[in-house]
């Protein structure tokens, strides 16, 4: 057991690095999943991912593999194609979901032409995929400031994100840090993205927000227990794709979202909220 689950971490020092950037994009990022899934836009993470590829592409396109030019070119991206998207779905007859949809198709598209432009198919399978095995010291220290503002401003910004969620109307007529609140949090989706950019790449970094969030739903229904358990679903998940990646050779990044994806489709089955528990429930009550 030591040598399969321990020493890999032990003997390795990529494997530490992959392993404290894995864990702290879980303790920032799958909080945020949780309130975009109670928000019903889970899809909404997913255009994020895919708007931040131009700018990324740009950064590497003036200055290679580089983490802070690609870094900032991700953000300016992101927010350009979140307020692009809010302002056609406000000023015009189009909803925001077709809004975005379409500006997260042609952000997508724009990236892939930017990197092809000067960069190989192994740079392309870079940005797109993420590099986690590969993460330097500066690349953590970055996921790690990322993650202590996103945790510090859930804390601040609790109550309004709950009751956002449960009904956002109510809670702009009552208060004024509705809107405020709103776009804090896509500020958060945004820069969570970014971090997970440099380690699972623009289209696998929606998978480690959302997937343990989704699985966490089936477990409880308390906003703040749901937080908690999805966080602890993302490490169990990096933890188990690192060592599925380092014992069999696969990529790091794909074995993490498949874990969280195994983990998830194993509480549609047997989480409290899950299908069994819910078929179950009826027949106990009936024969008490």
């Amino acid at each position: 057991m030591y040598d399969y689950l321990i020493a890999p971490f032990v003997d390795y020092s990529f494997m530490q690095r992959a392993l404290v950037g894995s864990l702290a994009l879980s303790l920032g990022s799958c909080p945020v999943g949780v309130f975009l899934m109670l928000r019903r836009m889970s899809l909404t993470g997913d255009a994020m991912a895919h708007a931040i590829l131009p700018g990324a592409a740009v950064g590497f396109l003036l200055y290679g593999l580089q983490i802070v030019p690609m870094t900032i070119g991700g953000l300016v991206a992101g927010v350009i194609v979140a307020l692009g998207a809010g302002a056609v779905s406000r000023f015009t007859i189009q909803k925001e979901d077709a809004s975005m949809a379409a500006f997260y198709l042609i952000s997508l598209a724009l990236g892939v032409l930017i990197v092809s432009l000067r960069g190989s198919n192994v740079d392309l399978m870079h940005v797109l995929f993420g590099t986690v095995l590969a993460l330097n010291n500066e690349a953590l220290s970055l996921i790690g400031m990322i993650s202590a503002i996103s945790v510090v401003t859930l804390a601040i910004f609790w109550r309004g994100l709950v009751a956002e969620c449960l009904d956002p109307l109510f809670l702009r007529s009552v208060s004024r840090i509705g809107t405020p609140v709103h776009f804090i949090f896509l500020a958060l989706v945004v820069i969570n993205l970014v971090g997970g950019f440099q380690a699972l790449g623009t289209l696998l970094a929606v998978g480690l927000m959302m997937l343990p969030a989704a699985a966490a739903r089936f477990w409880t229904s308390r906003v703040g227990p749901m937080c908690a358990l999805a966080i602890v679903i993302g490490c169990v998940s990096c933890v188990g794709g690192l060592l599925i990646s380092y014992h069999f050779s696969v990529p790091s990044g794909p074995a993490i979202i498949l874990s969280a994806g195994a983990i998830y489709l194993g509480s549609i089955l047997v989480g409290t909220r899950g299908i069994i528990n819910s078929r179950l429930r009826p027949y106990r009550h009936r024969t008490a």
